[in-house]
């Protein structure tokens, strides 16, 4: 295994949420590294090596060897920089909770809300729109188990599963911007609500939580792109 203070690389895009949660959860164990910012729509060969079975980011690279996934990444980091603040729980059942709902949010919050973007019509954004805040719901309700009175998911600290939805809160803003529509709303999910503002503030946050407005730029990109292809296809 590479030694804890070799040479750590994230390749990412500031606004990819898994390239966010990554470099939060390197900022809690308090580890250095280099960021380099992928151009999505001209990938570089590095990433493309790093990763050539997705072809995505993020990637870390520790000691020359690439990681991908970035789940995956965060229980690594996690596991490597053991001794410093956890991010998944000590406990194997409250850390076996962590991983369902931050799986949760990957497979259920999150296509409903990418939905929302790349909707062919008004019918099909309403209705993915509808499909996030329900799974918003959800986690409404497993943030008042989990967090058990306290400021995060995790506890008093950002944890496994803060991470998991926390690196969308700009997408929700942009989201917002963009159609109007509310997704994270004070009035359905009060908790997540203030849960959010602790979120972008926390200091591990700072610096890596984007501008929504740098959201929106490339939502209208990713847009244009999707509508071109649908046309040419």
């Amino acid at each position: 295994m590479a030694g804890k203070d070799d040479d750590v690389k994230v390749l990412g895009v500031v606004v990819s949420p898994f390239a966010i949660r990554v470099r939060i959860a390197l900022n809690i164990k308090g580890v250095s590294y280099e960021y380099v910012e992928e151009d999505i729509f001209n990938k570089s060969e590095l990433l493309l090596t790093s990763n050539p079975v997705h072809k995505k980011v993020p990637v870390l690279i520790h000691g020359g060897k690439p990681i991908s996934e970035s789940l995956v990444i965060v229980q690594y980091v996690d596991e490597v920089w053991a001794a410093a603040p956890s991010v998944l729980p000590a406990d194997p059942y409250d850390r076996a909770v962590a991983r369902f709902w931050a799986a949760y949010v990957d497979n259920n919050m999150f296509p409903g809300m990418a939905g929302v973007l790349f909707a062919a019509t008004e019918e099909e954004r309403a209705a993915k729109a509808e499909e996030t805040l329900a799974a918003l719901a959800q986690l409404e309700k497993a943030f008042a188990e989990c967090a058990g009175g306290k400021a995060f998911f995790g506890g008093d600290s950002i944890g496994y599963v803060d991470l998991a939805l926390g690196s969308n809160l700009h997408w929700f803003e942009a989201l917002r911007r963009l159609f109007g529509v509310a997704l994270l709303d004070a009035g359905k999910t009060p908790l997540l609500a203030a849960w959010a503002k602790r979120f972008v503030e926390a200091e591990a946050a700072k610096g890596v939580v984007p501008d929504a407005g740098v959201a929106v730029e490339l939502g209208k990109k990713l847009q244009a792109r999707a509508a071109a292809a649908s046309t040419a296809a």
